[in-house]
């Protein structure tokens, strides 16, 4: 062979080293399914400041043997914010997402635009064994399951104990332990969020179904409220027009609830665990009388029905390795997993057996309590339009001290039937 240079003017030795450059490279790209050169699966989730997300991926990249590398990519800190990043890439076939953290309102929506895989046959077994019933809930759409339960989270009634020796069983009682609190010139307020945002549909979700109803038709095809939904809305104004309300209600979330209480100023609030140990740093005072109870009944005879929070595992319809990002999936929401999360982030679990684990127990000790509510709550309405009806709820009802009952539920109603009909529909 000689070293003559071809058309190209690059000599012939030099292009047989680029061929087989290039062979090799394709050779290594055919592994018969997934690519054998380690790949990288991004995973998007929230913003975690404990730490516990990155563990968790560095624990499964280590537990793979090499087959795969998981990378923790944070999402913006507002659910409306991580919502928008993932569908603007999803409707993009953007192929770079593998594993993703979805808000529990959003995997009938994301299932009906194809961008989520359904889970089948053994990593379906896997994801469902063990796990909380209602947390599953909210991961299957159309009788598909869609996602993986990787933590979950839900509202009790902390009160002080100080004030209030035994806790209210209804929302009824709690008024009017407010009230004689408020006579007696001590602290009264009951903190709950009453701004224009996802956790007012969350207060009215819980009451509606406290009360026996829900706000969507069993088949989501059209609203149901009705007397539930009335009574509901009827106890919503009932405390903002009360003594009980705190003078900043119609701007609070859960944050403001919570720094509220630990002032000293409220009596009761319904907000999740997170509180606890806030309480605990800011408050040692406050925190020796802080206590906890289920989240108060519409009715004395009626179970409470609080709604369930949480983040659910998806797999992208667009993921280049979608068997190992099932698999990953599975692992970054085990036992383990889910354990660190608990104790380090706060985050309640989705599988069962975690709630008798003595580490779990231990940090929390209102443990019971957050199982049984976890085994009677509510979900939020499964639509792929849920963003539209929750908007169409919160806009309706607030400010809460404004409500007029009747009137705001046949509101809702109406609003929930445009934008089930997609009319109206807001990005």
């Amino acid at each position: 062979m000689h070293a003559r240079r071809g058309r190209t003017g690059r000599p012939r030795r030099t292009r047989t080293l680029v061929a087989l450059t290039l062979l090799a490279s394709a050779l290594a790209a055919c592994g018969g399914g997934e690519d054998t050169s380690r790949p990288t699966l991004d995973w998007y989730n929230f913003p975690d400041d404990s730490g516990a997300l990155q563990q968790a991926a560095d624990r499964c990249s280590r537990a793979s043997g090499g087959r795969y590398r998981i990378s923790y990519h944070k999402l913006p800190r507002a659910a409306d914010g991580q919502r928008q990043q993932l569908v603007r890439r999803l409707a993009a076939e953007d192929d770079s997402l593998d594993i993703l953290g979805l808000d529990v309102t959003w995997a009938a929506e994301f299932a009906e635009a194809r961008w989520i895989r359904e889970w089948t046959g053994e990593a379906k077994r896997r994801a469902t064994e063990g796990t909380l019933r209602v947390p599953l809930r909210t991961a299957t759409w159309k009788g598909k399951l869609y996602a993986v339960p990787y933590n979950t989270n839900i509202q009790l009634l902390w009160y002080r104990a100080d004030l209030v020796p035994t806790p209210p069983k209804t929302w009824s009682e709690m008024l009017t332990m407010s009230r004689e609190l408020a006579r007696r010139g001590e602290p009264h307020y009951v903190e709950i969020q009453g701004a224009q945002y996802e956790g007012l549909t969350v207060w009215f979700n819980s009451l509606v179904n406290s009360a026996g109803g829900s706000i969507l038709d069993p088949g989501a095809t059209g609203p149901s409220l009705g007397p539930p939904a009335v009574r509901a809305a009827s106890i919503m104004r009932d405390l903002a027009n009360s003594p009980a309300a705190d003078p900043s209600l119609p701007n609070q979330m859960e944050d403001q609830n919570r720094l509220a209480m630990e002032s000293g100023v409220a009596a009761f609030e319904l907000n999740y665990p997170f509180v606890y140990p806030s309480m605990r740093s800011n408050n040692p005072r406050l925190f020796k009388d802080f206590r906890w109870a289920p989240y108060p009944r519409v009715d004395a005879g009626r179970p409470s029905r609080p709604t369930v929070g949480g983040i659910d595992l998806a797999v992208s319809a667009y993921s280049r390795h979608p068997g190992l990002a099932f698999e990953a999936a599975l692992c970054l929401r085990n036992r383990e997993n889910q354990l660190t999360a608990a104790l380090e982030g706060g985050l309640p679990p989705t599988l069962r057996a975690l709630y008798d684990e003595p580490a779990f127990m231990k940090q929390y000790p209102f443990s019971k309590e957050v199982l049984a509510s976890l085994e009677s709550a509510s979900v939020r309405p499964l639509t792929p339009a849920y963003q539209n009806v929750s908007i169409a709820v919160s806009h309706t009802l607030s400010p809460p001290s404004e409500i007029d009952p009747e009137s705001a539920v046949g509101t809702i109603g109406e609003q929930i039937d445009q934008a089930l009909r997609s009319e109206g529909v807001i990005p």
